[in-house]
């Protein structure tokens, strides 16, 4: 099944950052210093209909996901070009109920979640810098591009409704433009979801396939005194038809959600994010609210 990650993963999914689809990630394509290092540690809370997957027997589900999560990212020089590359790794505990065939149904589990690698390069404003010339830099348009690739490595049993790995790879390119006016930043991106095959789906040995996700997501990013910024993100994701066994569900999504966040420094080479994210319209698919905490610590490249 979809795993109960999905939004919780890209919520921390580095830029601060997941399917991939419901992903909102403000400044993914900013730029930084060449050889600087992040090191990300948080918390999350999620609770709604995370799970609703038409292509399963649940109804009405109610569950809560405490995440813990550690994330490393590190800035490149690709070619003169700004770049990055990061890995994010989540732990989760999951607990709630719901209806399965008519019968009330609750689960209890816990265990890492899937393993999330993502690669970005700016290809247009946006050049490899050192911490000297980085001090100098004033954006002004950024086009960049990203690969986010998640892998099949957390908690799943095939005869349980709820997991917290999705038992499949995903991947997932973009394309992104961020545009700087005065201290606003305004950012568009677009990209696809395309998924592996689950082989080993509910209740077991079934083959679960998914048709790619499309999503547009857009924001507004503005600047505050001391290094601080705030910003309100809105995406819209598409398509994901699933097919189990060769018999196609009716389960297309069509969702759009919505997200607040701020960041403030805490020192040099520290900082702190806070991001809140909402279901705005649902036909088919979770909708949740959800909650995360995210501590940064930065060092190399000159700091």
């Amino acid at each position: 099944m979809r795993s109960l990650l999905a939004p919780l993963f890209l919520a921390f999914t580095l830029a601060s950052t997941p399917a991939l689809a419901q992903q909102i990630e403000p400044r993914a394509y900013s730029n930084a210093p060449t050889g600087v290092n992040f090191l990300l540690t948080g918390y999350g809370y999620a609770d709604g209909s995370i799970v609703a997957d038409e292509s399963l027997p649940i109804k009405d589900s109610d569950l809560s996901v405490h995440i813990m999560v550690l994330g490393y990212v590190r800035s490149l020089d690709i070619g003169g070009l700004h770049g990055q590359v990061n890995a994010v790794l989540p732990y989760a505990w999951v607990s709630g109920t719901a209806q399965v065939f008519g019968a009330p149904f609750s689960r209890d589990v816990d265990g890492f979640g899937d393993l999330s690698m993502r690669f970005s390069v700016n290809v247009l404003g946006s050049p490899a810098l050192s911490l000297e010339q980085f001090a100098a830099y004033r954006q002004k348009t950024i086009v960049g591009a990203s690969v986010n690739v998640s892998a099949p490595t957390g908690q799943y049993e095939s005869g349980k409704l709820v997991n917290i790995s999705t038992n499949r790879w995903a991947l997932r390119p973009e394309v992104g433009i961020s545009q700087v006016v005065e201290k606003w930043t305004f950012e568009l991106a677009t990209g696809v979801s395309f998924f592996g095959t689950n082989d080993d789906f509910f209740p077991g040995g079934s083959k679960r396939k998914q048709a790619p996700i499309y999503s547009v997501q857009g924001g507004i990013v503005r600047s505050l005194p001391r290094g601080m910024w705030t910003s309100v993100n809105g995406t819209y994701f598409a398509g994901g038809r699933s097919t189990i066994d060769g018999v196609e569900n009716d389960d297309r999504q069509s969702n759009t959600r919505a997200a607040l966040t701020f960041t403030m420094p805490l020192s040099r080479k520290q900082s702190v994010k806070l991001f809140a994210g909402t279901g705005v319209s649902t036909r088919t698919g979770g909708d949740y609210n959800l909650f995360n905490i995210i501590w940064q610590y930065r060092w190399g490249g000159g700091l």
